[in-house]
């Protein structure tokens, strides 16, 4: 949700969250309990892609809603396991 920022009669500034379409144009002053307006502020931009996102959401969920295990993980793979059948790697240098 988007943080909005508010500042009163006295110049006191505060911050509020808010979904976009229920953001008030005015708020009560924490510090004084006067009326307050809302002001432009700068956006929040981020150089992180949302794959980023996705896994700082996903951090962050898992700390406060773990998933439940019911069985023990897969077996793990072996080593020298994997088989391709592609003809291409034929050529390739073997060690």
């Amino acid at each position: 949700m988007p943080t909005y920022t508010y500042r009163c009669e006295s110049a006191h500034r505060f911050d509020e969250v808010h979904t976009m379409h229920s953001v008030p144009e005015k708020s009560v002053c924490p510090e004084c309990g006067q009326d307050a307006r809302r002001r432009p502020a700068a956006p929040h931009l981020s150089v992180a892609g949302s794959s980023a996102y996705g896994l700082i959401d996903a951090a962050s969920r898992s700390a406060h809603e773990p998933d439940v295990v019911t069985s023990l993980p897969g077996a793990p793979r072996r080593p020298g396991g994997g088989i391709t059948r592609n003809p291409l790697h034929a050529k390739l240098p073997r060690h």
